[in-house]
Order: structure tokens, then sequence, then C-alpha cells
């Protein structure tokens, strides 16, 4: 039922609307709408900069509330894999020759996920990480890289849950997403932001696009960035999937569907492309 009423609400409209009372700084609605997702979520601010509620200036700043740097840690080994984002894992596994997994009985091809940056990853890997709403919402990068692409894609804002997963087809490629890729040591990556119902924004930090995307948006960057460093934040649950080049990484064998995942959390190790 809740996947039937997705296709007949107003997706857009109620997510740019909740959009608009997330950035208020009106102080009774700020109130109002943090203590009421905090009951919902059971939100803690253990692990949070900021501890109490009364410090966040809006609903947004609250749930885009950053982590003290204790609590983002990467792998020491440079090879070493951690989690861009905290969350669940939904899938992961081979790319096979084009066809990811979004859920049992439903595959998509990176080639209507990523449009022009999917050359390359064909046969690799992928795994795609669900995030909650109470979960961390921002994500960092695994990897010393550098940006080389990105681009966005106007579309739907289907929820991206499991429930929505099994039952709306090409999911991920028909909502809303940014597309960024890079290049390292250790070969090419694809970082992919879904958008999802009520997220109002996606926001990358070197600043442009930002979404709602009216139109594709193709840009080419030169930015080096440094593992752990943040690349960007969503409002309310999202995916991020990631994309490896064929023999180019392996997943660690403790990775299971379904499993919680802290960020920087180890998912795998990149193979020395110059061995």
């Amino acid at each position: 039922m809740f996947t039937f009423l997705q296709r007949l609400i107003p997706q857009h409209f109620l997510s740019r609307l909740f959009g608009k009372a997330a950035i208020s700084g009106n102080i009774p609605l700020k109130i109002f709408l943090i203590a009421v997702f905090s009951r919902a979520y059971d939100i803690s601010l253990k692990k949070a900069k900021r501890k109490a509620q009364k410090d966040y200036a809006t609903f947004n700043d609250f749930f885009t509330r950053e982590l003290e740097s204790k609590y983002i840690q990467y792998p020491d080994l440079r090879e070493q894999i951690g989690s861009p984002a905290e969350g669940v894992v939904s899938q992961f596994g081979d790319i096979q020759d084009t066809e990811l997994i979004q859920a049992k009985n439903h595959r998509y091809r990176i080639t209507e996920l990523a449009g022009d940056l999917a050359n390359g990853f064909e046969y690799g890997k992928f795994l795609t990480i669900y995030l909650a709403p109470h979960n961390y919402h921002r994500v960092h990068l695994p990897l010393d890289a550098t940006l080389t692409n990105s681009i966005a894609f106007p579309g739907a804002l289907f929820s991206v849950n499991n429930k929505t997963a099994q039952n709306v087809k090409g999911l991920f490629v028909r909502n809303e997403r940014l597309v960024c890729k890079f290049e390292s040591e250790f070969g090419q990556f694809l970082l992919v932001f879904v958008g999802a119902l009520l997220v109002s924004s996606i926001k990358s930090v070197w600043g442009e696009p930002t979404s709602p995307y009216k139109f594709k948006i193709q840009s080419d960057h030169d930015i080096q960035m440094s593992r752990g460093e943040e690349i960007g934040h969503f409002l309310m649950g999202s995916t991020v999937i990631c994309c490896f080049e064929r023999d180019s990484f392996h997943f660690d064998p403790a990775l299971k569907t379904g499993m919680d995942l802290t960020i920087g959390a180890p998912i795998g190790m990149a193979h020395d492309q110059s061995a």
C-alpha cells in the first residue's frame, strides 16, 4: 500500500515543502520538529559534536549534525577501504556485465544509473548502503582520490527503504541522484547519492549543482581530496551506491547483507594497479 501511495502523491512538492520547514529558523517549529523526530527514531547525540538539541539552529542543522572526529576513523592500511556512509548493507556483489542487484528479482544497469560515467565499471563490484532517518547523513571519501566528473540526474523521489526497493522497478535509476567519479591510485570508483521521498536536498562540498535538479547537469572537476574527508550530505534517509572497477577491489569476508555499517568500517581491500 505504501508503495502504491507513493505513485499517487506529489513527491517533489511534499519533499520541497518539508525542506522549507527543515531550514526554518522559527524556534517553536524547530523545537517541535526536532523533538518529534528524536522520539520517533530514538536519536542519540552521544557521538555528535553538539550534545544538546537547543544547540541546533534548524531541523536541517540537527539532522545533518556532525560527529566528533574520534567517531570518523578509517583503516590504517591505505589499501583497506572504509565505508563512506553509516547505514545498512542493502546489497553488494559483482556487477554482472552491466547489471547490479536492486533487490530480489530486481536488477538495473550501471549505464542507466551513471550515464556517461559508467564506462569501465562492467564486471566490477558494487555496494549499496541504505541510510535510515536515524543514521549519520554525511558521506565521506573512502580513499585518497581526485574528483574528476559528476552528473546530476533529475528524477522521482520514491522512498528507498527495503520495501520500496522490492516493489519499484528501476528504483535507483528513476530517483534523483548525483553521480561522482573519482580517480585513485587503485583505479576509478563511483559514489552515487540517491535522493528519496522527503529528501529535500543532496549537497556536495564543492557546491554545485544543488538539488532539486531540473535537468541533467554534467560537470568536469579536478579536486584532490583525502580519505575520510566529507564530500556531501543528505536531508532525510537515502542511499549511497559505491562502484569499483573490475579487478580493483574485493569485499571484506565479514560483509553481509543487512549488517550495520559505521562510518569508516572496513568494506574491502583495493588492489594496487601498478603491481
